[in-house]
């Protein structure tokens, strides 16, 4: 296959790249029908919410839109509350709104002067992070701020760029933070000691960098405990393999799995289950599962033919991955993958790019033509169960699944849908 040429990449999304996927007391949880983050409560695509079907023949009730700045910023939702990440004119906007009626209850703004490489897009990447007090974003111009959630004043701020050298990339920075234990986990992609990074969430104070590799488009997540009472360690998917450190900055796990093309990124987080954990990019390398055993790792299968995913994070259900395989510009295939082999069960096709969320026993799928899925979570055959056109073209940021809703954004407006049982 040829190399694709930077002109050409350009118009690759990069994925839109933080917690309390472990419940002890390192860390509040979420109500569990928050989307409280990048990735959901449990930063891993999958939330307990119910999605009812059949919709009408408008498709879902569409509670509430406001416009919405440029940017690949998924929205989150706590506690009631909306937030979005999104740039208007020469600002980084947050902004806080009332889940029910949209209405805007507080705004924060900071200078940006922020120009893509390849003119595609010059707002943020990262979708933000929050606690039950804190909320953290990290903009296009690897500017890291801290929050207070209540009133959308400002805690701290670190000019990750300017004083740490973070990687700009392709499509500039790009990292959803991760919050877990009082600390911020970030693919920074410095070069010079700082690839990965974490910071004290009270102070804004860099508290460990490691590795030379450079970022790319993934976020990092909570990995395995080392020992059955211990800590959760966290994993990252830098633009050279997986990395796994303990939460004081111990490099326990490298693992190489790089695209094989320049012009490339790895996009999609890594998917936990138990002790072993999923990698996927495209470019042809495709899908690595590996058991992680303290400071041992194992390989149980890896190919380009099971599920290569380009930017959207797969989700997984009682041992089947469900996700998107192939690049974006192709026509990628949905597919139903077994964790534990790599066997593909099946294929849907003519669906297009996407992200996807799953909800309870449900497929929750955004395609990037604007329309809304619900899919049966079955191994045995794709079953569609509702499909509307709610968004316009051209959708790629993540959305969430929260509170009987689903919030998402396209290039010009943010919504709210109502999709719970009645």
């Amino acid at each position: 296959m040829k190399p694709c040429s930077l002109g050409w990449f350009a118009r690759i999304t990069p994925v839109l790249a933080g917690v309390f996927l472990f419940a002890p007391a390192w860390f509040p949880l979420a109500r569990g029908a928050d989307w409280p983050q990048f990735l959901g409560p449990h930063r891993d695509g999958t939330t307990p919410e119910a999605v009812a079907v059949p919709w009408s023949s408008d498709g879902p009730k569409r509670r509430w839109k406001v416009d919405a700045g440029s940017g690949f910023s998924g929205p989150i939702v706590r506690a009631g509350r909306a937030y979005l990440f999104d740039r208007l004119a020469d600002e980084e906007r947050v902004r806080c709104l009332n889940l029910t009626t949209g209405t805007v209850l507080w705004e924060h703004r900071a200078p940006t002067a922020y120009v893509d490489n390849f003119g595609f897009d010059n707002g943020p990447r990262g979708t933000p992070a929050t606690t039950t007090n804190r909320l953290v974003v990290f903009g296009a111009e690897a500017r890291l701020t801290c929050l207070d959630l209540a009133d959308g004043k400002p805690v701290w701020t670190v000019e990750a760029g300017r004083t740490l050298g973070a990687d700009r990339g392709f499509f500039g920075p790009a990292c959803s933070p991760l919050i877990l234990s009082n600390r911020v986990f970030l693919n920074l992609g410095n070069q010079e000691g700082g690839g990965v990074a974490a910071f004290d969430l009270a102070t804004g104070q860099l508290l460990w960098k490691a590795t030379d590799h450079e970022a790319g488009y993934a976020a990092p997540v909570p990995g395995p405990a080392l020992t059955a009472e211990g800590p959760p360690t966290a994993l990252f998917f830098t633009r050279e393999g997986l990395v796994q450190t303990s939460l004081a900055g111990d490099v326990l796990v490298t693992q190489r799995w790089r695209s094989r093309q320049n012009a490339s990124v790895n996009a999609a987080s890594p998917l936990v289950r138990s002790n072993e954990v999923f990698l996927t990019t495209s470019y042809d390398t495709g899908g690595l599962l590996l058991r992680l055993n303290g400071r041992t790792v194992t390989e149980i299968w890896s190919n380009d033919e099971a599920l290569s995913a380009h930017y959207a994070t797969p989700v997984q259900r009682d041992g089947f991955l469900y996700g998107f395989h192939g690049r974006q510009e192709r026509g990628p295939e949905f597919r139903c993958v077994e964790w534990s082999t790599g066997k593909v069960r099946w294929s849907a096709e003519n669906l297009g790019a996407g992200t996807v969320a799953l909800a309870g026993d449900r497929l929750v799928l955004l395609l990037e033509s604007g329309e809304l899925l619900v899919a049966a979570a079955d191994p045995r055959s794709f079953r569609q169960l509702a499909r509307s056109q709610v968004l316009g073209k051209g959708t790629r940021a993540p959305f969430a699944v929260a509170e009987g809703t689903v919030v998402a954004r396209d290039t010009r407006n943010l919504y709210c849908f109502e999709v719970s049982p009645k």
